[in-house]
């Protein structure tokens, strides 16, 4: 009884702890604000049942970390029964009844169109955490949310799996549903960016009986191309993977690459297909792992089992987490609202109003599609947020089926595309793929068809030049062979190919043999896919690449001119003036006389050579250039600028005179072959006849390009009938030139080449080359080993073995030289020679000047420029007598030596300085006659008379005469 009494107060502490706090709940439930919000799903399906699931655990987490908070999402459920006109019923009831806030779902992106249209009517979100479709963006209706990725997000990541395996064709598997296609465009784009053609597009109804997906199955098994791209949904996703397994489409060699509506959810599926998608890859929305999805899946799967124990697919996929990150963001947006009023605005109604129209527009719909639009958070698929009204993509999984799931193989990324580990920057490398059939092996990505045993190749009919293509029937079994240097090269082409390829030739001909056609036609058989392929001496030409493909030329390539070589040696009287051109034989004229006249001013002063009266010096000037010529000149040279000035000139003199001996040796006794014509224009312009071989595209080439008259025109089929008409004159029925392809050419001259050569210009085409139909996946592969043909041996060795030792022939020029030497040889000479005269004239002026600055100076009166000039010239005129050429010969009296009785010595003048030209040099039998103006300082005699003294104006004429 004491211990009873004793333990009495804490009971009644506890009791009343208990009364606090269910008081505190129940007031807290009084103050909170109910907000309804409608969810329409499938409720029948298992993605009707995740999302609610995922759901209300998301909104009972979120109010249970978040208890203070002021609002509650009250859910109203309604079921859209997998029908359009059920879920626009479901959503109409909702805005008209419930007056709901927004509305979670509807599942599909078919249900989603109509719903969207009622929200965006009443202001209300459409929030959809599965309705994928690219279509719904084009309703333009702000009040759609998609709270889930955009179908073609996943379109640059399939595309990266495309390229880094190098398919160029693929054939497209889709559910035939207006929003399930929607994606299909932007693959198709996508796919083109990457040059990766769609070879075919199968729709299949999602109500498509068994026997009628065999039925495509089997038509897609038939086309040679191997990669298919499926876009589906369940049911009819495991049901086309049971057929395609049943018939033998999942073996070695098939590529089925599934976007995420089938990958996300690959767990779900049970034993059975899983078995039949072996080594099927995938891409799906990446989801980072996280203590939080981990704690939830373990209570998911704990309370999935509770409430549908005999659901065996119960497993959680992408489109649940996405259902609990959309509902936790649709409370976090209501909550940031706050206490607001949460009503209708009724709309006025009459008698013959429709439910649509008695439909209210939520007050706080615009506020809260804002509010949802700026919430963000770490949710369970990653992070939360929306860019254009969409969540914003991020990284996808790469998956491959293997065993009894699937294993990720790498990631691909917006920033470094495809990457083994997600946040390497490694582009190079995808984890290691076991494909259908259990193959190792990347599949090459098509086959030949099913239907065709052996690819029958066309080859061209021709008598023309057989070497590249030659068709033979024996008559005794009427068996045709087929030969030639291109049956040869395609031969070993496809002998190298890593894969057999059966292949037939089927000449392109008529029962009598002749040819079926031109070469254009054969090639449009192609385009008929009545051949697989054509080989032979085909080019490449623009407008042929329009109807199918070629591969890489296998020759070189070029139409150019054949004409025949003539004998140009002259034999005319004037034949000494040809090894120079016109401009050079100017030049070097010029240069003589200007080098004379260099020699001259530098040797008039110190030089007797170089005086005497004005004709001899003028003679002197021409006599010395001209005589270096030929290195016959006699004068002597004492300064030594001019020195330096005519070392230089030999020199130019002497390559000038070599090289002219040469050309006029070889212009007179080698042979000279040049071509008998070297310009198209001339032949169109006097309207010569020209050849082309027939069937050849050069006809229309020489019309349609080179403007040439048809009538002009002369077909030949053979290297012997060319012949033939080069021996003709054009006037006689022959022809003057011909046009064909380079290595027609080279064949014709190894024939011919003493009396024929090519002159151009060279027009550029591209060779031959292989022809296959448009987008055949064989291009890729037989061009890649055209390369590894032409740039080996083995070219060497088929070029001998069809074509023989080609004999030395003068190779194709796109111009004809001339034999004379023209300027351009000489010009670097001439500049040296220049150069060296000037500035040895320009040394020499300015030191005679500067020699005689003091005379400019002086002169009295002062003088015109004109006079200085004048006097100038007249002191260059004159003699140097302090030159060492004339210290010997003219030697000078002392200062005031005495002569017949009268003294003489330097004479100082007011308008000359003294100088060796201003002395008074008398002799006994001999004197000097001086120019002189001036009055003498002293007393001088005249050195005639003795007994005269001189005039102070008079002028003395002198000149040295035999001095001893």
């Amino acid at each position: 009884m004491r211990n009873n009494l004793a333990q009495l107060p804490l009971y009644l502490f506890c009791c009343l702890s208990l009364w606090i706090f269910f008081t505190e709940m129940a007031m807290s439930r009084s103050t909170t604000i109910p907000v309804k919000v409608g969810v329409v799903l499938d409720m029948d399906t298992w993605l009707g049942k995740m999302g609610l699931g995922c759901i209300s655990m998301a909104l009972s987490d979120f109010y249970a970390s978040h208890g203070h908070y002021k609002t509650r999402l009250v859910l109203e459920i309604r079921d859209s029964k997998r029908d359009v006109v059920g879920a626009a019923a479901a959503a109409l009831d909702l805005l008209q009844n419930e007056e709901v806030q927004a509305i979670i779902g509807p599942a599909s992106s078919m249900q989603a169109n109509f719903v969207i249209g009622l929200g965006h009517k009443a202001h209300v979100p459409i929030i959809s955490f599965s309705a994928t479709s690219p279509s719904l963006s084009s309703l333009r209706s702000q009040y759609f949310v998609r709270a889930t990725l955009n179908d073609s997000a996943q379109v640059p990541a399939i595309r990266a799996i495309v390229k880094a395996f190098g398919w160029k064709q693929v054939v497209l598997i889709y559910m035939d549903n207006e929003y399930l296609n929607g994606v299909i465009p932007y693959l198709t784009d996508a796919l083109q960016e990457i040059d990766t053609r769609i070879a075919y597009r199968s729709v299949i109804h999602p109500l498509a009986t068994d026997d009628q997906i065999l039925e495509e199955l089997d038509k897609l098994k038939s086309m040679p191309t191997r990669v298919f791209i499926v876009h589906m949904f369940t049911p009819l996703g495991p049901r086309l993977f049971t057929r395609a397994n049943e018939i033998g489409m999942m073996e070695e060699g098939y590529v089925w690459i599934l976007t995420d509506g089938l990958t996300d959810i690959l767990s779900t599926l049970n034993d059975s297909v899983i078995d039949s998608m072996q080594g099927v890859l995938g891409v799906k929305p990446h989801v980072p792992r996280s203590k939080q999805l981990e704690s939830f899946k373990i209570r998911w799967k704990r309370k999935s089992q509770q409430e549908h124990p005999t659901n065996e697919n119960s497993e959680l996929n992408i489109f649940g987490l996405w259902a609990y990150d959309a509902a936790s963001g649709l409370a976090t947006a209501v909550e940031k609202l706050g206490a607001t009023n949460f009503s209708f605005q009724k709309s006025d109604t009459h008698r013959n109003s429709t439910d649509l129209d008695a439909v209210g527009v939520s007050q706080i719909g615009p506020s809260l599609l804002q509010s949802i639009l700026s919430t963000r958070f770490k949710g369970l698929s990653g992070d939360f947020q929306f860019f254009d009204s969409q969540l914003r993509s991020s990284a996808f999984q790469v998956v491959n089926v293997i065993g009894k799931g699937e294993r990720g193989v790498g990631f691909w990324t917006p920033e470094n595309g495809t990457v083994r580990k997600l946040h390497s920057t490694s582009k190079a490398n995808l984890g290691t793929i076991v494909w259908p059939g259990e193959s190792p092996s990347v599949p090459k990505g098509w086959v030949l068809p099913t239907n065709k045993k052996k690819l029958r190749i066309g080859v061209p009919v021709t008598k023309a030049l057989t070497e590249f293509v030659k068709v033979t029937r024996d008559p005794s079994t009427n068996a045709t062979e087929v030969t030639g240097f291109s049956i040869a090269v395609f031969d070993a082409v496809m002998a190298a190919l890593p894969y057999a390829v059966p292949y037939e030739y089927s000449p392109f001909q008529t029962p009598d043999g002749d040819p079926a056609g031109d070469y254009d036609q054969l090639i449009y058989q192609v385009y008929l896919q009545k051949y697989d392929a054509v080989v032979g001496d085909t080019t490449i030409l623009a407008n042929r690449s329009l109807y199918v493909d070629f591969t890489l030329p296998y020759t070189e390539s070029g139409v150019s001119m054949i004409v025949p070589i003539i004998d140009r040696r002259r034999r005319n009287a004037w034949v000494f003036l040809k090894p120079l051109t016109w401009d050079l034989w100017v030049t070097s004229f010029c240069f003589f006389v200007f080098i004379g006249f260099v020699i001259w001013i530098l040797e008039h002063r110190v030089n007797k050579d170089f005086r005497g009266p004005r004709s001899h010096q003028v003679g002197t000037i021409f006599w010395f250039s001209f005589s270096t010529l030929v290195f016959a000149q006699k004068e002597r040279i004492v300064s030594n600028l001019a020195r330096s000035v005519v070392i230089i000139w030999l020199f130019v003199a002497l390559i000038l005179t070599q090289s002219y001996t040469a050309s006029l040796t070889s212009m007179l006794t080698v042979q000279q072959l040049n071509p008998s014509i070297t310009d198209i224009n001339e032949l169109i312009k006097k309207g010569e006849r020209v050849g082309y071989q027939k069937g050849s595209f050069v006809r229309e080439f020489l019309i349609e390009w080179m403007k040439f008259d048809n009538s002009k025109l002369v077909i030949y089929e053979s290297s012997e009938e060319l012949d033939e008409l080069f021996s003709n004159n054009s006037s006689e029925g022959g022809i003057a030139a011909a046009f064909d392809e380079i290595p027609y050419i080279k064949l014709f001259l190894a024939k011919y080449c003493p009396k024929y050569t090519a002159v151009g210009p060279t027009y550029k085409f591209d060779g031959f080359g292989f022809v296959f139909p448009k987008g055949s996946p064989l291009v890729a592969d037989v061009s890649r080993e055209v390369l590894n043909v032409t740039e080996g041996a083995k070219m060497l060795q088929l070029e001998k073995a069809w074509f023989g030792q080609t004999p030395s022939c003068p190779e194709l020029t796109s111009s004809v030289s001339s034999n004379s030497i023209g300027l351009n040889s000489f010009w670097g000479l001439f500049l040296i020679a220049g150069v060296a005269s000037f500035v040895a004239l320009i040394t020499c002026i300015t030191t005679f000047l500067y020699e005689n600055r003091d005379a400019l100076i002086n002169l009295n009166p002062p003088s015109s420029i004109w006079r200085k000039i004048k006097a100038m010239a007249t002191r260059f005129d004159d003699k140097d007598l302090r030159s060492h050429t004339f210290r010997k010969s003219d030697k000078l009296p002392d200062k005031g030596h005495q002569g017949h009785g009268c003294s003489y010595s330097l004479a100082s003048y007011t308008n000359f300085p003294p100088s060796s030209s201003s002395l008074l040099i008398p002799t006994h039998s001999n004197f000097a006659f001086f120019r002189e103006q001036g009055t003498p300082s002293f007393g001088h005699c005249d050195p005639v008379n003795p007994n005269r003294p001189m005039s102070p104006h008079i002028l003395f004429e002198y000149e040295l005469a035999n001095i001893n």
